[in-house]
C-alpha cells in the first residue's frame, strides 16, 4: 500500500499546480475503469490469476479409479482487472512534442500477488512531424493496438493472439499511407521459460535484445500489416556438471494481419507463424537438441507453432460479435534429445469460438460472452521432432459476465 499512498500524494500535489495555470507546460489527465468479472467454467482450466486469464482447459488427470480429477466445474468473481492511467503532456524537447503514460492495474505479478498493483504501461514519447520515438514499457509490436480482438475476456484472444508488454525502444516513421516500425525490447512480466523456470535472465544473458520490424498500411476503413520478430536466449551459464557454457537458441516469427470496416460491420484477422513464442502466451518454446551426458553440455532448437484468428462485430451502443481462433504446435526441425521448455508442449492444437454481446450506456458497459475452447492433448515424441501424438480432445465452456464503469 505504501507505493499507492506515495503516488496518491504526489498526484494530489501536481493537480492543483496544473489547474492554476492553463498554459502550464506539464499536465496529467487521469482515466481508467472499474471492472468486475463473473466467470463459470465447465472444468478446471490453465491460466493466470485464479483462472481469470484463461488460456485453455486443463489436461485430463486420472485418479486411482480412472476418474478425471480436472473434470470439475468452477466459479469466480474478481475485480482485479480494474486499472488507473495518467496521460502526461510536457514541453517540447529536441524539436518534438512530448507525452507519456503511466498505467497500472490490480492484476498483480503472480497468483500469490493477485490484487497487487503493478505497472502496466510506463513510457515517454517524442513526436516529430512524421516520426515518433517511444521509450519505456508498452505493448509488444506483435500485439497490434489498432486491431486486437475486442473480446470481453481479459485474455484478449490469447493464446491465438500474441500478448505481451515489454520495456522497449520503438521508432515509428509515417510515409503517406505506410507506417514503418522498428523496436528493440527486453522482458519483464512476460518471461521465457528455461532450466530455472520463468525468468528474464535467458534473454538478458544473450546481450542481444528482442528485435522487431513491421510495416503497416492504412487507407480509410482498411488496414493491413506484416512483421518479423527475432529473439535469442541463453538458457544456461553452467551445466549440471559445473561446466561453463553459453549455447544459445534463436527464433524468428512472422506476423500478418488485416482490418476492414464496412459500414456497421468490422472484420479483423491475423496469422502468426513463429518459433519460441511461449513468452507471448502462445504455444511453443524450445527444446534440448543434443546432450553430452559426461559434461552436461546441451544444444537447443526452437519449437514452432502457428495461430490464426478472425473476428466479426457490429453495433456501438449494443455490440454483437463473434471471435474464432485456431493454433497448432508444429514441433521442431530435428529430433530432440531432452527436455522441452515452453507452453503447451503437450498440446497438438487449440480451437476457440467465442460469441459476445455488449451493451454500452454512457460510461457503463455490461457484457456477456460464451467462450468454448478445445485442446488436443497428447504425448510429445522426441524421436519425431517433438510432435504431439495420441491426441485426446479436452474442452471447456466459460460463461463470462462483466460490468465496467469508465472514467
Amino acid at each position: 500500500m505504501k507505493p499507492l499512498l506515495v503516488c496518491a500524494i504526489a498526484c494530489s500535489l501536481l493537480m492543483p499546480l496544473a489547474a492554476q495555470q492553463e498554459s502550464a507546460p506539464v499536465g496529467i489527465t487521469f482515466s481508467g475503469f472499474v471492472k468486475t468479472d463473473m466467470m463459470f467454467d465447465s472444468r478446471q482450466t490453465t491460466g493466470l490469476r485464479e483462472g481469470h486469464f484463461l488460456l485453455y482447459p486443463a489436461a485430463k488427470s486420472a485418479d486411482r479409479n480412472g476418474v478425471d480429477i480436472q473434470d470439475q466445474p468452477g466459479f469466480n468473481l474478481l475485480s482485479i482487472q480494474t486499472r488507473l492511467a495518467g496521460k502526461l503532456t510536457g514541453p517540447d524537447a529536441f524539436g518534438a512534442k512530448t507525452s507519456g503514460l503511466i498505467e497500472g492495474e490490480f492484476f498483480g505479478t503472480s497468483d500469490a500477488d493477485a490484487s497487487g498493483f503493478r505497472a502496466r504501461h510506463a513510457f515517454l514519447r517524442l513526436d516529430w512531424e512524421s516520426t515518433s520515438l517511444l521509450v519505456g514499457q508498452y505493448w509488444h509490436p506483435m500485439f497490434v493496438v489498432e486491431m486486437f480482438p475486442g473480446v470481453v475476456s481479459f485474455n484478449t484472444g490469447a493464446p491465438f493472439q500474441p500478448f505481451s508488454r515489454n520495456p522497449q525502444i520503438r521508432l515509428t516513421t509515417t510515409l503517406g499511407e505506410f507506417k514503418l516500425i522498428a523496436a528493440a525490447l527486453s522482458q519483464r512480466d512476460f518471461q521465457s521459460n528455461g532450466p530455472g523456470g520463468l525468468s528474464t535472465t535467458y534473454l538478458r544473458n544473450n546481450v542481444i535484445p528482442n528485435l522487431h520490424g513491421q510495416v503497416q498500411w492504412s487507407d480509410g476503413g482498411m488496414m493491413a500489416g506484416v512483421g518479423v520478430d527475432y529473439k535469442s536466449l541463453i538458457p544456461r551459464l553452467v551445466t549440471t556438471r559445473n561446466i561453463a557454457v553459453d549455447a544459445s537458441v534463436s527464433g524468428v516469427s512472422l506476423l500478418g494481419y488485416g482490418k476492414l470496416t464496412l459500414g456497421p460491420v468490422t472484420l479483423k484477422g491475423e496469422g502468426t507463424l513463429g518459433e519460441n513464442l511461449s513468452d507471448m502466451l502462445m504455444l511453443g518454446g524450445y527444446a534440448v537438441k543434443t546432450l553430452d551426458t559426461a559434461t552436461g553440455v546441451e544444444s537447443y532448437t526452437p519449437l514452432k507453432s502457428y495461430a490464426v484468428w478472425g473476428e466479426i462485430s457490429t453495433g456501438k451502443e449494443i455490440e454483437a460479435a463473434l471471435f474464432a481462433g485456431y493454433a497448432e504446435n508444429l514441433g521442431a526441425d530435428v529430433n530432440l534429445a531432452g527436455t522441452s521448455y515452453g507452453r503447451g508442449t503437450d498440446i497438438e492444437y487449440l480451437m476457440r469460438v467465442s460469441p459476445r454481446l455488449v451493451w454500452n450506456v454512457g460510461k457503463v458497459r455490461l457484457a456477456g460472452e460464451l467462450e468454448y475452447t478445445v485442446a488436443g492433448y497428447g504425448t510429445p515424441n522426441n524421436a519425431n521432432k517433438g510432435k504431439v501424438g495420441n491426441v485426446t480432445d479436452v474442452s471447456n465452456v466459460r460463461f463470462l459476465l462483466a460490468a465496467f464503469l469508465f472514467f
